[in-house]
């Protein structure tokens, strides 16, 4: 049974010499660099074929979220006819140097129209994002700043693999911002599972030095 991602990878990479035959311009982006930017709806879509990019909101009231990670091998945004005002708040942006397939929405319509496999996967990646919202806003909201830590880091270890990735490169900023609490609720969980020696932190790195005992703070749902 899958749980929720934040970080996107690899859902469409049995399309990438498919991708490589249909209509596409090939892009590149630096580190830093926006892939969009607020106020401007989507009109691009693209395939990672390497780095990564981070997608989030700024609300008016000057307060960043992100929502998602979105990494080699993946479709980001997804396909979809309409356009929605919330997107002109949304910023994708590079959190390192990425090559992409381009293609617009026009191209990208005629694969899904005429390609089963892409279209259904299409549909089951929308179905994996939804039910990451829905994992924060139905349950995230209603759990202790400590819990909702806990999950999160859980959760970025990519724990549905038999070898998780027990090292995680984001910064206290990162953390709030995915979270929605203040920093020094952050600071004041990790400082807790730190001296538990469960986590070990770094200049923007957190190491799970013991990832059962993470466990035994994170919620039923998350595991």
């Amino acid at each position: 049974m899958l749980t929720p991602r934040y970080f996107f990878a690899n859902d469409f990479k049995q399309f990438y010499s498919y991708f490589l035959t249909q209509p596409h311009k090939k892009r590149f982006f630096r580190k830093g660099e926006f892939l969009w930017e607020s106020g401007e709806p989507f009109q691009r879509i693209h395939y990672i074929i390497s780095g990564a990019a981070q997608n989030y909101m700024e609300h008016e009231n000057g307060h960043r979220k992100i929502i998602s990670f979105h990494g080699e091998g993946t479709v980001f945004p997804g396909y979809h006819q309409h356009d929605y005002k919330i997107e002109q708040s949304l910023i994708t942006t590079a959190v390192s140097d990425m090559n992409v397939l381009e293609f617009t929405k026009e191209q990208f319509r005629q694969m899904f129209e005429t390609n089963p496999q892409l279209s259904t996967n299409i549909v089951d990646w929308y179905s994996t994002y939804v039910n990451r919202l829905l994992y924060e806003t139905a349950h995230q909201e209603y759990n202790s700043s400590l819990t909702r830590l806990c999950n999160l880091l859980y959760l970025l270890t990519g724990n549905e693999t038999d070898h998780p990735d027990l090292y995680i490169d984001m910064t206290q900023d990162d953390l709030s911002d995915l979270l929605g609490i203040s920093r020094i609720h952050v600071t004041r969980g990790l400082s807790q599972l730190r001296e538990q020696e469960i986590i070990l932190t770094r200049r923007k790195q957190i190491e799970i030095r013991d990832l059962p005992a993470l466990t035994e703070y994170c919620s039923l749902e998350t595991l």
